[in-house]
């Protein structure tokens, strides 16, 4: 019988919902992953066309580099702030209003022609998406017992790993008959779609998130292994997203490989990602999270600073392998989040912890790998990263997690 210990939240005044199985929770869990995908596909679809968008502006790499920080900065923003608006209007219609507002917003693009209206809709991109995460991850850590946690999370990660194939895939196809704008638009309307069934026949999340306030972010702040935990989660984001946003131009600019080909190596690397993702969660739970995240620091620093050695052949088994290990960070990273802070403050943790670390991961990395490619020095910001990435690997030593009951584990 499962100890209440081990449950998420029991009903209590917060409202919190009690946790059980994964099997009778499976159906929305894959619902809230169908929302996560368009939500994520619409923040990275930037990465694919970003030669062509080069191209049609006339912009150079450092300019680019500044779109993805300028939706980083909205993404910042929205997560921050996302406690005020799942303590007002609950984790469900938050989720409902994030994936209906991000494809209005990816429809906005179709009508964008300069380069400072389409900084403003990347802005508007990073602060319609932030809002979601938290109260996605409030919704199924509220639903599934904890031990389940690393099971539950991997099938909601498959959202990310699923973009990743699916936006370069979707690119090259759609844009044999349409411009890039149009690739916006389309993901656009599928993002409302997605939404609105949600809002017609989806559950879950009909509780409210926990207010942010001052004591509760110091209280938060005052633990380090909740800082180390930020640091971590920026490392993690920057072995996926930021590996992910400079790579084509990297591959097609440095390497001369053809947009086409690079994107379809790029796309085929996030196949195996889909299953590894599984396998992480599975580790997690089965060797302990903290151990499985050390060892997949390790291999996925060590690959990233093979892509900036790596010469035009070996690259493209490099950019092959780089995911593999990567995208087993986020099932165990957001299970040891949950256990490195009090049950209440998970949605606050979230909201807290991963905006500050996708500015670091998804926007400050990728802009100075930008920075440095503009300089000749492309290869450079990859080794450089890598090497960041492999620290994780210490870093995480530094992290005390405990359960419910205040004991360490």
């Amino acid at each position: 019988m499962t100890d209440k210990c081990s449950i998420p939240g029991m009903h209590s005044p917060s409202g919190v919902e009690s946790g059980s199985g994964l099997r009778p929770h499976f159906t929305i869990i894959v619902f809230l992953t169908v929302i996560f995908f368009f939500n994520f596909t619409s923040r990275i679809l930037l990465s694919p066309l970003t030669p062509t968008i080069e191209h049609d502006m006339g912009l150079g790499h450092g300019a680019m580099g500044f779109f993805f920080f300028s939706i980083t900065v909205g993404y910042f923003i929205s997560l921050a702030g996302s406690g005020f608006i799942s303590s007002r209007i609950s984790h469900r219609l938050t989720i409902i209003i994030s994936s209906v507002a991000a494809g209005f917003v990816l429809i906005a693009v179709c009508f964008t022609e300069t380069a400072w209206g389409f900084g403003a809709c990347t802005l508007a991109l990073g602060l319609v998406t932030g809002i979601y995460l938290p109260s996605g991850i409030a919704t199924i850590t509220g639903l599934v017992d904890s031990r389940q946690w690393g099971k539950a999370l991997a099938i909601h990660e498959l959202a990310p790993n699923l973009g990743f194939i699916a936006a370069p895939l979707m690119v090259e196809v759609l844009m044999i008959w349409f411009s890039w704008r149009c690739v916006m638009g389309v993901t656009g309307v599928a993002s409302i779609l997605v939404g609105f069934s949600f809002a017609l026949y989806g559950r879950g999340g009909e509780f409210y998130g926990e207010k942010p306030n001052f004591v509760l972010i110091r209280h938060l702040f005052m633990k380090p292994s909740f800082f180390v935990m930020i640091i971590l989660f920026s490392l993690g984001i920057s072995s996926t997203v930021g590996v992910y946003s400079m790579l084509p131009l990297y591959l097609v600019t440095n390497h001369g490989i053809p947009k086409v080909e690079a994107n379809t190596i790029i796309a085929v690397s996030r196949i195996s990602p889909l299953f590894m993702v599984f396998l992480g969660g599975w580790a997690g739970d089965r060797f302990g999270a903290a151990k499985t995240m050390k060892v997949v620091f390790f291999l996925t620093g060590i690959i990233t600073i093979l892509l900036g050695f790596a010469n035009t052949y070996w690259i493209k088994l490099f950019v092959l392998f780089q995911p593999v290990f990567a995208v087993c960070f986020f099932p165990v990273g957001f299970a040891l989040l949950s256990m490195a802070v009090p049950p209440r403050s998970r949605n606050l943790a979230v909201s807290l912890a991963i905006p500050i670390s996708f500015m670091i991961g998804a926007g400050l990395f990728p802009a100075g790998i930008g920075i440095l490619g503009d300089a000749g020095l492309f290869d450079s910001g990859f080794i450089i990263l890598g090497i960041f990435i492999l620290s994780g690997s210490i870093l995480l030593n530094f992290v005390t997690f405990r359960d419910c009951r205040g004991n360490v584990i």
